[in-house]
C-alpha cells in the first residue's frame, strides 16, 4: 500500500513545502521482495544527476527530530529537505526499509540491510536518472544500513555520510558496551512496535502494547521469552531476545550490518564523514569508522563530534547544560544541517571544491558558570580543528585513586596511609542499582534520556529506590576528585580505567564516571556535578568477549575500563571528578551477581567489591599540550 494518492511509476507534482516532482518507485531485491521507496527530482523524465539515498525503518514521508531545523521548520518536513537537495543538483531517493513503512518483507533489525541496500545502490546506478553516482546519508539507522551495504563492496557507492551510527562493531557500540547490554534497544523496540505495519493493522493487538507500562516492566527485569511487554509482537520480541541472549563475542555479532571492522578492507574506496557527540552512544564507532578507513583507503575521511544528544545538532544544549551560541551546528558549521550536508557532497563528489579539515570537535567549558534564562547551567564552549582525533597536541595522563577519596597526579605509596587497608569496599546490591543521570543516551524515553545533568536525582530519573540524595552519597558509588584546579585543564580524547579490583561474587560490573565540578555559586549553592562520559565493563568479559570465565570470589584481578571521548575545559577552581560503581541502570542491565545469562536468571546476589588504590588504580585522560593541573 502506498501512502499518498497516485499509483507507482507516475511523476506527480510535490506538494508544499516541496517543489519539484516525485515518484514512488518499488525496488526488487534478490529475495523477490519489493522495497518502496520516493523519487524526488527537478522535472519529470528526468536527466542523469548524482543520487543521494536515504534508507530508514521510520518512514520515509515523516519528519524526524534529527533532520535539525530548517527554514521555519525543526523538523522540517522530508519535501522541503529534497527540495534543497534537488536544487543543489542532486536527485533523491528515500526508501523505507524491508517490513517498515510501505515496503514488503518482515523486519528484523539491522540483519536485512546490507543484501538490501546493496541491492537499492546498484538497482538505482542502472536507471536513466542516475548519471552512475550513489552517494548515501542518513542518521541513527539510517547510519547502520550504510556501513551495512558498504560490508559487501557495493560498487557504484560514491560517498556515505554517516550521523551517529554505522556499525563498526555493535558488541562494542550500540548493542552493548563492555558486556553489558545497552536497554535501549529494549525501550527502541517496544516504540517500534507500536508503530509497526502488523500492530497498525490489527486494534487488537495495537489495544494489548497500549495497555502495557513500560516503566512498570523495567522494574521487573529480566525479561524472559513470552513474559515482557514486547509479546503481543513477538517478531519484535524476537530480534530483541536475540540481541539480548548472545551475551559472548561470536557467530551472531559478526553478522552483514553489525560488523563492518570484519569488513572494512570490503569498503568502496570513497569519501566518508562520520558524526557524533558527546552525549551520544556511538561516539567511539564514529572514531573507529573514521580511523580505520582514513588508513585503508585513498579517499578522505572526516570526523565531526559535537556536544549535542543523539542528533540534536540543532540545539545549543543538551539535558540541563547549555553550551552557547557556538554549540549549534547551524550557523557554525553552516548555515543548516542541510546546506552542511550538501556542501560536502559537492567538495568530494566535485573535484573543483575545497575539503574541509579533517576533525572538527567542539571543546565544552569555559562559560559563565551561572544559570541562563532557560534555566540551564551556562558551561560555553567552542569548536577546534584537528588532523586527527585524539587532537595531535594532546597526550596521555595519569592520575591515582587514592582512599581519601583524592584524585592525584602524583603515586602514592600502597600502605602510606597507616589507616587505610589499601582498598575500598562496597556492597553492590542488583535490587538498588545506581539510577542513569543522562549521559550517551538514546531512544531511552520514557525510562530515560541523554545528556548532561548534575548527578542528583530529580522527579525526572527512573530509580528503584527513588532516592534525591546526589550519587556522591550513595555507599556503592565510590568518588574520587582532584583539589580545586589552579589553572585551566583541557581533556580531549578517550577515557580509560585501569582498575585493580575483587569480588566475592562470580560476576560483577565496574563504571566508571568522569565528572566536572563546577564548585558553589549563587545559582547552584550545593555545585553541580556535570557528566561528560561514562563507560562499563562486565567482569566475566575481562580477559575476552569471545571466551568469559567467571571470578573467583576474593582473587585480585587488573581490568580495563573505558569511556567513549569526550573534550572539555576544567576551568579553574572546578575539580575533576571519577566515580566508580558497579551499575548504571536503566541504561544498561544490571549484574546479578550470578554469573549466569542474564535472560533466565532468576536469582540476584550482593555482591562485595574492592577497588584498589593508594597507587594501584588509575584514570588516564588526554590532556591538550600547554593545560595542566
Amino acid at each position: 500500500m502506498v501512502d499518498s494518492p497516485g499509483g507507482h511509476d507516475v511523476w506527480q507534482r510535490v506538494p508544499e513545502p516541496g517543489s519539484g516532482w516525485r515518484r514512488v518507485i518499488s525496488v526488487p531485491v534478490r529475495d523477490g521482495v519489493e522495497l518502496v521507496a520516493d523519487v524526488y527530482a527537478a522535472e519529470p523524465d528526468p536527466a542523469p544527476r548524482p543520487v543521494l539515498l536515504e534508507r530508514t525503518p521510520y518512514g520515509r514521508r515523516r519528519a524526524r527530530g534529527s533532520d535539525g531545523a530548517f527554514e521555519s521548520w525543526n523538523p522540517p518536513p522530508p519535501e522541503a529537505v529534497c527540495r534543497r537537495f534537488v536544487e543543489r543538483g542532486y536527485h533523491v531517493v528515500r526508501q523505507d526499509c524491508r517490513g517498515r513503512g510501505d515496503s514488503g518483507g518482515a523486519f528484523v533489525k539491522y540483519l536485512n540491510e546490507a543484501e538490501d541496500g546493496y541491492d537499492t545502490v546498484e538497482w538505482i546506478a542502472a536507471q536513466s536518472w542516475c548519471d552512475g553516482q550513489v552517494a548515501t546519508m542518513g542518521v541513527s539507522y539510517a547510519a547502520h544500513v550504510q556501513t551495512a551495504l558498504a560490508s559487501l563492496g557495493t560498487p557504484h557507492l560514491s560517498a556515505m555520510f554517516l550521523d551517529s551510527g554505522g556499525f563498526a562493531s555493535a558488541y562494542e557500540t550500540g548493542v552493548r558496551l563492555g558486556g553489558a547490554f545497552e536497554l535501549k534497544q529494549a525501550t527502541w523496540a517496544f516504540a517500534r512496535a507500536r508503530t509497526s505495519a502488523e500492530t497498525l493493522a490489527d486494534p487488537v493487538r495495537a489495544a494489548a502494547l497500549d495497555a502495557e507500562s513500560i516503566e512498570e516492566w523495567f522494574r521487573q527485569l529480566p525479561w524472559r521469552r513470552g513474559h515482557s511487554p514486547l509479546r503481543h509482537a513477538p517478531e519484535y520480541e524476537g530480534y530483541l531476545f536475540e540481541q539480548w541472549e548472545h551475551g559472548r563475542f561470536g557467530p551472531y555479532w559478526q553478522q552483514l550490518g553489525i560488523y563492518g571492522r570484519g569488513h572494512f578492507d570490503r569498503f568502496p574506496d570513497v569519501p566518508s564523514l562520520h558524526i557524533s557527540s558527546w552525549y551520544d552512544p556511538y561516539i567511539q564507532t564514529a572514531v573507529e569508522n573514521f580511523r580505520e578507513l582514513g588508513a585503508r583507503k585513498t579517499s578522505p575521511a572526516y570526523l565531526v563530534l559535537g556536544p549535542w544528544t543523539h542528533g540534536k545538532r540543532s540545539f545549543s544544549y543538551a539535558g540541563d547544560v547549555d553550551f552557547g551560541p557556538e554549540a549549534t551546528l547551524d550557523g557554525n558549521l553552516a548555515p543548516d544541517y542541510v546546506e552542511f550536508r550538501a556542501d560536502w557532497f559537492d567538495s568530494q563528489l566535485n573535484p573543483t571544491a575545497s575539503n574541509p579539515p579533517a576533525v572538527r570537535y567542539f571543546r565544552m567549558g569555559g562559560g559563565s558558570g551561572k544559570r541562563n534564562a532557560d534555566g540551564r547551567l551556562d558551561h560555553g564552549g567552542r569548536w577546534l580543528s584537528s588532523s586527527t582525533w585524539p587532537p595531535e597536541s594532546s597526550y596521555t595522563s595519569r592520575f591515582f585513586l587514592n582512599a581519601d577519596g583524592s584524585l592525584t597526579s602524583e603515586r602514592r605509596a600502597v600502605g602510606e596511609s597507616p589507616e587505610s587497608p589499601g582498598f575500598l569496599e562496597y556492597d553492590h546490591d542488583p535490587r538498588d542499582p545506581v539510577p542513569t543521570i543522562g549521559g550517551q543516551v538514546t531512544s531511552g524515553e520514557p525510562v530515560m534520556v541523554g545528556g548532561a545533568f548534575d548527578q542528583r536525582p530529580d522527579h525526572r530519573t527512573f530509580s528503584l529506590s527513588r532516592s534525591r540524595l546526589p550519587l556522591a552519597s550513595r555507599p556503592d558509588v565510590l568518588t574520587f576528585e582532584t583539589e580545586p584546579l589552579e589553572k585551566d585543564v583541557v581533556v580531549a580524547g578517550p577515557v580509560v580505567a585501569r582498575l585493580t579490583v575483587s569480588s566475592s561474587a562470580a560476576d560483577t560490573d565496574f563504571t566508571v564516571k568522569l565528572i566536572d565540578v563546577h564548585p558553589p555559586s549563587a545559582d547552584y549553592p550545593a555545585g553541580f556535578a556535570m557528566n561528560l562520559t561514562d563507560g562499563i565493563l562486565r567482569c566475566r568479559y575481562r580477559d575476552s568477549f569471545e571466551t568469559p570465565s567467571p571470578l573467583e570470589p576474593g582473587r585480585i584481578y587488573d581490568v580495563t575500563v573505558e569511556a567513549p571521548g569526550t573534550a572539555n575545559l576544567f576551568a579553574r577552581g572546578h575539580r575533576i571528578r571519577v566515580d566508580i560503581s558497579s551499575s548504571n541502570f536503566p541504561r544498561f542491565d544490571v549484574n546479578s551477581g550470578t554469573g549466569e545469562p542474564e535472560t533466565t536468571d532468576r536469582r540476584q546476589v550482593i555482591a562485595t567489591n574492592r577497588v584498589f588504590v593508594d597507587g594501584r588504580s588509575t584514570i588516564t585522560l588526554h590532556l591538550v599540550a600547554g593545560e595542566q593541573i
